[in-house]
């Protein structure tokens, strides 16, 4: 019997493994990080229109080491999420997690193979400069808002998330990924009601500097409008 602490993800019937399928692209799932993805994982984040969206110090060139590193981390979290789930299965009442279980991207084909695409996830927010009820950059608190923000319990609708989701496939996938992850897991599951997402711009007049290049930073700011 499927646990009922998964829903809304879904469970594999071959492989017993748990996927969040997308909304719109249904041939797009989120599954559990795989040792299989660890070789993909270097050309995708050494492609330019990936590591240049990944902060201001992007690891490039990125190397099998820093895959199996990445594999390693998102892995025991992973399976400590779905232990929690599974030890929580006699509850009636869908638990409140830190996170969601699922992260590695993948576009199931035709004949039900899969491959690797990206990944994507939650995270507390780390622009502590607009952590403010303000609505202004207060960059001298900004270590203190995100310490404080920390601290907050798993659950606590005042934490103020965001999230990672690289993309260079320009089919709207990433979008979707995001979209489809917040709404199905983040906000019933985590109780997400709040989010900052920094993106970068072309702009010429920049604030950071990215592998030597200055780049433009957009701050998106998200609420959850019950």
């Amino acid at each position: 019997m499927t646990n009922h602490q998964l829903r809304p993800l879904k469970v594999n019937a071959q492989t017993g493994e748990p996927f969040l399928q997308l909304r719109d692209h249904t041939n797009i799932i989120i599954t559990p990080p795989s040792p299989e993805d660890v070789p993909v994982m270097v050309p995708y984040h050494n492609d330019p229109r990936v590591c240049d969206c990944l902060g201001e110090r992007p690891l490039f060139p990125y190397t099998i080491e820093h895959a199996k590193e990445f594999f390693s981390i998102t892995k025991d979290a992973s399976d400590e999420l779905l232990k929690h789930l599974d030890d929580a299965r006699e509850q009636p009442e869908p638990i409140i997690l830190e996170n969601c279980p699922v992260l590695a991207i993948r576009e199931v084909h035709e004949d039900g193979t899969d491959t690797y695409i990206g990944d994507i996830g939650f995270m507390r927010c780390m622009l502590g400069e607009l952590l403010t009820t303000e609505g202004v950059f207060d960059w001298e608190n900004k270590k203190l808002r995100e310490e404080e923000n920390n601290k907050l319990a798993t659950g606590d609708p005042r934490i103020i998330w965001s999230f990672g989701a690289p993309s260079h496939h320009g089919r709207g996938i990433m979008t979707d990924a995001v979209r489809t992850m917040l709404h199905e897991w983040g906000v019933p599951r985590m109780r997400i009601r709040h989010m900052w997402v920094s993106t970068f711009t072309d702009n010429e007049a920049s604030v950071k500097v990215v592998k030597g290049k200055m780049r433009g930073v957009n701050a998106l700011e998200w609420k959850y409008d019950a």
